[in-house]
Protein backbone atom coordinates (compact mmCIF):
# COMPACT_ATOMS: atom_id res chain seq x y z
CA UNK A 1 0.00 0.00 0.00
CA UNK A 2 1.17 3.52 -0.65
CA UNK A 3 1.73 5.61 2.47
CA UNK A 4 -0.50 8.30 0.97
CA UNK A 5 -3.36 5.77 0.82
CA UNK A 6 -2.67 4.68 4.40
CA UNK A 7 -2.75 8.32 5.54
CA UNK A 8 -6.06 8.87 3.78
CA UNK A 9 -7.58 5.75 5.36
CA UNK A 10 -6.34 6.81 8.80
CA UNK A 11 -7.95 10.24 8.61
CA UNK A 12 -11.24 8.79 7.38
CA UNK A 13 -11.15 6.10 10.05
CA UNK A 14 -10.44 8.51 12.88
CA UNK A 15 -13.44 10.61 11.89
CA UNK A 16 -15.69 7.54 11.58
CA UNK A 17 -14.71 6.21 15.02
CA UNK A 18 -15.25 9.54 16.72
CA UNK A 19 -18.60 10.05 14.99
CA UNK A 20 -19.96 7.33 17.29
CA UNK A 21 -18.69 9.10 20.41
CA UNK A 22 -15.83 6.65 20.94
CA UNK A 23 -12.95 8.46 22.65
CA UNK A 24 -9.49 7.26 21.66
CA UNK A 25 -6.58 7.03 24.12
CA UNK A 26 -4.09 9.92 24.10
CA UNK A 27 -1.38 8.08 22.15
CA UNK A 28 -3.74 7.74 19.18
CA UNK A 29 -3.03 11.41 18.39
CA UNK A 30 0.75 11.27 18.63
CA UNK A 31 2.68 12.08 15.48
CA UNK A 32 5.64 9.93 14.40
CA UNK A 33 8.02 12.59 15.76
CA UNK A 34 6.24 12.61 19.12
CA UNK A 35 6.51 8.85 19.35
CA UNK A 36 10.23 9.01 18.60
CA UNK A 37 10.71 11.69 21.26
CA UNK A 38 8.84 9.56 23.81
CA UNK A 39 10.51 6.28 22.81
CA UNK A 40 12.15 5.70 26.20
CA UNK A 41 8.80 5.86 27.99
CA UNK A 42 6.48 4.04 25.57
CA UNK A 43 7.82 0.51 25.76
CA UNK A 44 4.41 -0.65 26.92
CA UNK A 45 2.84 0.64 23.69
CA UNK A 46 5.52 -0.67 21.37
CA UNK A 47 6.01 -4.08 23.00
CA UNK A 48 2.25 -4.77 23.13
CA UNK A 49 1.71 -3.50 19.55
CA UNK A 50 -0.85 -0.96 20.65
CA UNK A 51 -2.05 1.56 18.08
CA UNK A 52 -3.03 1.91 14.45
CA UNK A 53 -3.13 -1.01 12.04
CA UNK A 54 -4.31 -1.04 8.43
CA UNK A 55 -4.05 -4.07 6.19
CA UNK A 56 -5.00 -5.05 2.68
CA UNK A 57 -3.72 -8.58 3.39
CA UNK A 58 -1.11 -8.11 0.68
CA UNK A 59 -3.72 -8.16 -2.07
CA UNK A 60 -3.45 -4.51 -3.09
CA UNK A 61 -7.19 -3.84 -3.06
CA UNK A 62 -8.09 -2.40 0.36
CA UNK A 63 -11.62 -1.42 -0.63
CA UNK A 64 -12.51 -5.05 -1.37
CA UNK A 65 -10.22 -6.95 1.01
CA UNK A 66 -8.91 -5.18 4.09
CA UNK A 67 -9.46 -4.06 7.64
CA UNK A 68 -8.90 -0.96 9.78
CA UNK A 69 -7.88 -1.64 13.40
CA UNK A 70 -6.70 0.13 16.53
CA UNK A 71 -5.41 -1.96 19.43
CA UNK A 72 -6.40 -0.13 22.62
CA UNK A 73 -4.92 -2.59 25.14
CA UNK A 74 -3.15 -5.92 25.03
CA UNK A 75 -1.93 -8.30 27.69
CA UNK A 76 1.19 -10.38 28.01
CA UNK A 77 1.70 -13.72 26.29
CA UNK A 78 3.71 -15.00 29.24
CA UNK A 79 0.76 -14.37 31.56
CA UNK A 80 -1.26 -16.90 29.56
CA UNK A 81 1.20 -19.63 30.52
CA UNK A 82 0.56 -18.94 34.20
CA UNK A 83 -3.18 -18.29 33.90
CA UNK A 84 -3.05 -15.02 35.78
CA UNK A 85 -2.28 -11.39 35.03
CA UNK A 86 -3.35 -9.32 32.04
CA UNK A 87 -4.93 -12.01 29.89
CA UNK A 88 -7.09 -9.77 27.70
CA UNK A 89 -7.00 -7.36 24.77
CA UNK A 90 -9.29 -4.79 23.19
CA UNK A 91 -9.55 -3.41 19.68
CA UNK A 92 -11.75 -0.99 17.80
CA UNK A 93 -12.09 -1.76 14.09
CA UNK A 94 -13.85 -0.65 10.93
CA UNK A 95 -15.21 -3.02 8.32
CA UNK A 96 -16.23 -1.06 5.27
CA UNK A 97 -19.30 -1.89 3.24
CA UNK A 98 -18.64 -5.12 1.28
CA UNK A 99 -14.99 -5.11 2.40
CA UNK A 100 -13.90 -8.65 3.24
CA UNK A 101 -11.75 -9.65 6.19
CA UNK A 102 -10.81 -13.06 4.77
CA UNK A 103 -11.46 -16.48 6.29
CA UNK A 104 -9.27 -17.23 9.29
CA UNK A 105 -9.18 -18.73 12.75
CA UNK A 106 -7.05 -18.54 15.90
CA UNK A 107 -5.29 -21.28 17.81
CA UNK A 108 -5.29 -19.43 21.15
CA UNK A 109 -7.41 -16.29 21.01
CA UNK A 110 -11.08 -16.29 21.98
CA UNK A 111 -12.87 -13.09 21.02
CA UNK A 112 -16.11 -11.22 21.34
CA UNK A 113 -16.89 -9.39 18.10
CA UNK A 114 -19.31 -6.52 18.74
CA UNK A 115 -21.23 -4.39 16.27
CA UNK A 116 -20.75 -0.92 17.78
CA UNK A 117 -22.69 0.93 15.10
CA UNK A 118 -23.28 1.55 11.43
CA UNK A 119 -24.49 -1.20 9.12
CA UNK A 120 -25.03 -4.92 9.59
CA UNK A 121 -21.94 -6.96 10.41
CA UNK A 122 -21.96 -10.22 8.43
CA UNK A 123 -19.84 -13.13 9.67
CA UNK A 124 -19.43 -16.32 7.63
CA UNK A 125 -18.74 -19.28 9.93
CA UNK A 126 -17.23 -22.76 9.72
CA UNK A 127 -16.23 -25.28 12.37
CA UNK A 128 -12.86 -27.05 12.40
CA UNK A 129 -12.40 -30.71 11.53
CA UNK A 130 -10.22 -33.07 13.57
CA UNK A 131 -7.07 -31.69 11.90
CA UNK A 132 -8.01 -28.04 12.48
CA UNK A 133 -8.96 -27.41 8.87
CA UNK A 134 -12.29 -26.00 7.70
CA UNK A 135 -15.14 -28.47 8.12
CA UNK A 136 -17.46 -27.75 5.21
CA UNK A 137 -20.30 -29.94 6.47
CA UNK A 138 -20.65 -29.47 10.24
CA UNK A 139 -23.01 -26.82 11.63
CA UNK A 140 -21.58 -24.12 13.89
CA UNK A 141 -23.02 -23.07 17.24
CA UNK A 142 -21.87 -19.79 18.79
CA UNK A 143 -23.00 -17.64 21.74
CA UNK A 144 -24.53 -14.31 20.76
CA UNK A 145 -25.10 -12.10 23.81
CA UNK A 146 -25.81 -15.14 25.96
CA UNK A 147 -28.08 -16.85 23.42
CA UNK A 148 -26.81 -19.86 21.48
CA UNK A 149 -27.31 -19.64 17.72
CA UNK A 150 -26.63 -22.35 15.17
CA UNK A 151 -25.85 -21.88 11.48
CA UNK A 152 -25.03 -24.37 8.76
CA UNK A 153 -21.44 -24.71 7.58
CA UNK A 154 -20.65 -21.52 5.69
CA UNK A 155 -23.75 -19.86 7.09
CA UNK A 156 -23.75 -16.11 7.60
CA UNK A 157 -24.51 -14.65 11.01
CA UNK A 158 -25.82 -11.09 10.80
CA UNK A 159 -25.23 -8.79 13.78
CA UNK A 160 -27.13 -5.54 14.13
CA UNK A 161 -25.69 -2.59 16.10
CA UNK A 162 -25.39 -3.59 19.75
CA UNK A 163 -25.23 -7.33 19.03
CA UNK A 164 -22.14 -9.48 19.53
CA UNK A 165 -20.83 -13.00 19.03
CA UNK A 166 -18.22 -15.03 20.92
CA UNK A 167 -15.78 -16.90 18.67
CA UNK A 168 -13.67 -19.57 20.35
CA UNK A 169 -10.36 -20.89 18.99
CA UNK A 170 -10.97 -23.12 15.99
CA UNK A 171 -14.06 -21.32 14.74
CA UNK A 172 -13.28 -20.18 11.20
CA UNK A 173 -14.71 -16.79 10.29
CA UNK A 174 -14.71 -14.09 7.63
CA UNK A 175 -16.64 -10.83 7.93
CA UNK A 176 -17.74 -7.68 6.13
CA UNK A 177 -20.08 -4.72 6.45
CA UNK A 178 -23.48 -4.89 4.79
CA UNK A 179 -25.29 -1.77 3.52
CA UNK A 180 -22.98 0.58 5.47
CA UNK A 181 -19.54 0.70 7.07
CA UNK A 182 -19.50 -0.93 10.51
CA UNK A 183 -17.71 0.09 13.70
CA UNK A 184 -16.58 -3.10 15.43
CA UNK A 185 -15.41 -3.71 18.97
CA UNK A 186 -13.25 -6.68 19.85
CA UNK A 187 -12.63 -7.96 23.37
CA UNK A 188 -10.39 -11.00 23.43
CA UNK A 189 -7.70 -13.11 24.97
CA UNK A 190 -4.20 -11.64 24.62
CA UNK A 191 -3.74 -10.72 20.97
CA UNK A 192 -0.87 -12.01 18.82
CA UNK A 193 -1.32 -10.87 15.23
CA UNK A 194 2.07 -12.22 14.17
CA UNK A 195 1.58 -15.92 14.92
CA UNK A 196 -2.06 -16.51 15.95
CA UNK A 197 -3.83 -15.66 12.68
CA UNK A 198 -4.37 -18.81 10.63
CA UNK A 199 -5.73 -17.96 7.18
CA UNK A 200 -7.57 -20.33 4.87
CA UNK A 201 -5.57 -18.98 1.93
CA UNK A 202 -1.90 -17.92 1.94
CA UNK A 203 -2.08 -14.17 2.51
CA UNK A 204 -0.11 -11.59 4.45
CA UNK A 205 -1.44 -10.23 7.75
CA UNK A 206 0.54 -6.98 7.40
CA UNK A 207 0.93 -4.86 4.28
CA UNK A 208 4.16 -3.65 2.74
CA UNK A 209 4.21 0.16 2.65
CA UNK A 210 5.48 2.19 -0.28
CA UNK A 211 6.81 5.44 1.16
CA UNK A 212 5.47 8.08 -1.22
CA UNK A 213 4.86 10.65 1.57
CA UNK A 214 5.52 11.14 5.27
CA UNK A 215 3.38 9.07 7.66
CA UNK A 216 0.46 10.81 9.35
CA UNK A 217 0.51 8.23 12.16
CA UNK A 218 2.72 5.21 12.68
CA UNK A 219 1.20 1.78 12.24
CA UNK A 220 2.09 -1.01 14.66
CA UNK A 221 3.97 -2.64 11.78
CA UNK A 222 6.09 0.54 11.51
CA UNK A 223 7.44 0.31 15.06
CA UNK A 224 10.41 -2.02 14.37
CA UNK A 225 11.86 0.29 11.70
CA UNK A 226 10.65 3.78 12.69
CA UNK A 227 11.25 3.47 16.44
Amino acid sequence: MKRSKVNEILREGEAFIRSFGYVMPPFADWTPDEMKQRRDSIGGIVDASLGWDITDYGRGDFDRCGLFLFTVRNGNQDDLKHGRGMLYAEKIMISRRDQLAPMHTHAIKAEDIINRGGGTLCIELFASDADGNIDRTAPVTVPTDGVMRCVDAGGVLRLQPGESVTLLPGVWHAFWGEKQDVLIGEVSTVNDDVSDNIFADPIARFSEIEEDQDPYRLLVSDYPTWL
